[in-house]
């Protein structure tokens, strides 16, 4: 009966969400640019909280947590504070930049951007592969993540792989119905419930064990460290290294920075990037803070299994808890719907289109982009079948690999020296160099305490200056394309 009872409110969440989709269907224009931005007519809240909900992720509601029950709520300090602000800045800096840059040349992807910047359609084909290289890994991170509460929540009687399988089945549905519009509706309605249920649950767990005093005098009793700042794990190198390398990260993710160019007007844009550190603290405080507390409240982690399920699953009734988890899931749709919909953007306008059929017609590219999404879901699926990493090591792979992409970036919006060569260096070597780090036991992962991913940063930063300085742009570059009349503030 529980088990029933659980699974009605998850698949009734998920269908509740479908529906709106099916509605935003009936509205969008079969052109792609409407599948993809919505026609560019976003406004603020949507905006926002389409961002939030994109980012609400598997990372956000299950590895965060994690990381908070195992080492210390100082989490909250990389991910909720400093990480809200990073990116609050690149979302002016980049964000608003790429936006009038969009409105002038009506730019879908980054890679178009480049691409025509630097009269390149290699650079665009660069971009778009490796930022499906790393889009691979994130997409995987939501199925494990939902397989991995499923079977929490019902204490085995939903197996992982079913509960990785339900989330890809309704993504694929959901993202070939809905698009970019039916996927901002709901990204709003799923980013404000899970803020709500969200301090819900925190408060209703405090309330069970006695209050915020009793739940941090059992922390200060099962791990003291806990409650002081800093430790082994928690260095200023690695929390600055990881605050830096999420925020330029999720700069440079397709389905955040697509979001830069849907804004419907500047002050949409100024509005969302001004509200969102706010967005963050009232999040990230009470899941991870949830994650902490547990530590000392006596609840057993079995092994490779996620905190925030099972300690709802302690303090909380079950339909209760079958309820946050079933808006858990839904944020973790919200995040793949997004991704797939990007995906299919940068295969469909910076693969196929450059290097196949370059007279693909709206009614032909919206088709493939569907297909796309179906092939790009179940090979994540099938992938997160054989043997998945953390969480975190998912998270944290993906968010470095877009971090090397963020500086040459900027350099090239803001730098009318950069060349072709020099940026298409940047983005190579600091990929390359991100790349080894991983898989080559030859070139370290820390440098000083220092990450790799924020190395890598800094070596594309070098590379793409230094080439930029000794190669001489091409004849067919659009030099000032970046600059000249644009009207920025």
């Amino acid at each position: 009966m529980t088990v029933t009872i659980q699974l009605t409110i998850i698949v009734g969440y998920l269908l509740l969400a479908l529906a709106i989709g099916l509605v935003a269907y009936r509205l969008t224009d079969r052109t792609a640019e409407d599948f993809y931005l919505a026609s560019r007519t976003v406004g603020t809240i949507v905006l926002l909280f389409t961002t939030f909900a994109t980012l609400l992720s598997a990372f956000t509601f299950f590895a965060g947590p994690n990381v908070a029950y195992y080492e210390g709520p100082e989490w909250i300090l990389v991910m909720g504070l400093m990480d809200g602000i990073i990116f609050a800045i690149l979302w002016y800096v980049i964000g608003y930049k790429q936006w009038l840059l969009g409105q002038r040349y009506e730019y879908v992807t980054l890679g178009e951007m480049l691409g025509d910047r630097f009269a390149s359609k290699r650079l665009r084909g660069l971009v778009a592969g490796v930022s499906l290289l790393w889009l691979f890994p994130y997409v995987m991170l939501q199925q494990v993540g939902a397989g991995t509460a499923l079977q929490a929540l019902t204490e085995g009687a939903v197996p992982y792989a079913v509960g990785a399988g339900l989330i890809t089945a309704f993504m694929i549905l959901y993202v070939v119905v809905a698009g970019f519009r039916g996927i901002a509706w709901t990204d709003t309605l799923q980013g404000a419930f899970m803020l709500v249920t969200t301090w819900i649950a925190m408060i209703w767990v405090l309330a069970v064990v006695g209050g915020p005093g009793a739940a941090s005098a059992a922390l200060e009793a099962e791990a003291a460290h806990h409650l002081a700042l800093g430790s082994d794990h928690y260095t200023p190198q690695w929390m600055l290294s990881t605050a830096i390398v999420i925020g330029f990260g999720v700069a440079m993710f397709p389905q955040v920075n697509q979001r830069f160019f849907a804004a419907g007007s500047r002050t949409v844009l100024k509005r969302s990037f001004a509200l969102w550190p706010i967005l963050c603290v009232l999040l990230f405080v009470p899941s991870f803070m949830l994650g902490a507390w547990a530590r000392g409240l006596d609840v057993a982690i079995p092994e490779g299994e996620n905190v925030l399920p099972v300690i709802l699953a302690e303090f909380t009734p079950v339909w209760f808890a079958a309820l946050v988890i079933a808006g858990a899931m839904a944020a973790m749709m919200s995040s793949s719907d997004s991704m797939l919909l990007s995906g299919s953007s940068y295969f469909t306008r910076d693969l196929y289109r450059p290097f196949v059929e370059a007279s693909l017609s709206d009614r032909r590219e919206d088709l493939l982009a569907r297909v796309g999404v179906v092939v790009f879901a179940t090979a994540s699926f099938l992938a997160s079948l054989v043997n998945p990493a953390t969480l975190f090591e998912l998270g944290d792979a993906a968010f470095s690999g877009f971090a090397q992409l963020a500086l040459p970036v900027m350099i090239a919006l803001y730098w009318r020296k950069t060349t072709r060569t020099g940026i298409t260096a940047g983005i190579l070597v600091s990929q390359l160099f991100y790349l080894s780090s991983l898989f080559l036991a030859v070139v370290p992962s820390t440098y000083m305490g220092w990450t790799a991913g924020l190395v890598g940063m800094g070596v594309g930063l070098v590379v793409t200056v230094g080439v930029s300085l000794v190669t001489t742009p091409a004849a067919d570059e659009r030099r000032a394309i970046y600059f000249d009349g644009l009207g920025a503030d």
